[in-house]
């Protein structure tokens, strides 16, 4: 379920009304009268199902309360309610497959912000990497895999594609862009200081790798795993299971080729780097490509669901 505030204008109040009491869904209605200062109008409280969240959201804007008022939607964690147990069987659909937009933009939005803290990140997950490239060793680049942040910007290029909006879709991609040239450009410098320290040697890299050397050989199943990744994470969002996230990060090879194409720069072994950029632009692209089409699938699922909506 979902806990919704909703700051009406005086003159909006009754049509709220009546559009929260018809949609199949809803629970708990609250009305104070009055109460809201800032702006000013009157706060109307009420559950719905997750299900039915999107079709209310939808036409809640479309009265202007979101521009002239405010919605605020809370997660319900528990409600124990005979009402709000008739709600969620009376909605149409599953919540678990449920998509709210406007909460799935709003995220993408936040999680696609080039931040100080996003680049830090995303160098460190590449510097981690890098270590697990020159060592060979599979656990360190779990570990930079789970670290990266670079799924955000992903799935704010998916979703900026599929709600045609060009302004998310242009922030997300600077994001992506920038956050991987720097990440690398420090991983760079972290790697030629790790050799001046004795760390890092040359030999390391051109060596066979039994453990690693599939960063920079990419192929038709790098591919396919980050289709797969790409399905898996968006799935992961718009159900709000971000668990699933975790094995997202670590199936797919993208900062781990950002920072073996690092590395391999900064010793001269261009044949290696380039393959390690091919592997980065091969694992973005299924990614990209299998979010998209993931959501547009959701996208016409739902609104049929949304057609055949009773009480609509």
């Amino acid at each position: 379920m979902l806990h919704l505030r909703l700051i009406v204008p005086a003159d909006r109040t009754r049509d709220v009304l009546r559009l929260v009491e018809s949609t199949v869904g809803t629970a708990h209605v609250a009305v104070l009268t009055g109460a809201a200062r800032d702006p000013r109008g009157d706060v109307v409280l009420c559950d719905v199902a997750r299900e039915a969240g999107d079709g209310l959201l939808h036409e809640l804007r479309a009265l202007g309360v979101d521009r002239d008022g405010a919605i605020a939607v809370e997660n319900i964690d528990l409600s124990l309610s005979a009402r709000a147990d008739r709600a969620e069987r009376d909605a149409p659909g599953e919540g678990a497959d449920a998509v709210l937009w406007e909460s799935l933009t709003e995220a993408t939005h936040e999680e696609s912000t080039l931040s100080v803290t996003y680049l830090a990140f995303l160098a460190l997950a590449t510097m981690i990497a890098a270590c697990g490239v020159v060592l060979d060793n599979a656990i360190l680049i779990v570990g930079a895999m789970a670290v990266g942040p670079e799924f955000g910007p992903l799935a704010g290029i998916c979703t900026a594609l599929v709600r045609r909006a060009p302004r998310l879709a242009w922030r997300s991609l600077i994001a992506l862009v920038v956050g991987f040239a720097v990440a690398m450009a420090a991983t760079v410098g972290f790697s030629l200081f790790m050799d001046a320290m004795g760390l890092f040697h040359a030999e390391a890299l051109t060596a066979e790798r039994p453990n690693t050397n599939f960063i920079y050989r990419p192929d038709w199943f790098s591919f396919v795993v980050a289709v797969l990744a790409g399905i898996a994470g968006v799935l992961s969002l718009t159900s709000a299971k971000s668990g699933a996230l975790v094995g997202v990060a670590i199936s797919v090879t993208t900062v781990p080729a950002a920072a073996n194409a690092a590395v391999a720069f900064g010793y001269s072994s261009y044949k290696q780097a380039w393959g390690s950029t091919e592997q980065l632009l091969l694992n973005l692209l299924g990614i990209v490509i299998a979010g998209t089409l993931t959501l547009l699938a959701q996208k016409l699922f739902w609104a049929r669901q949304h057609r055949r909506r009773p009480g609509r």
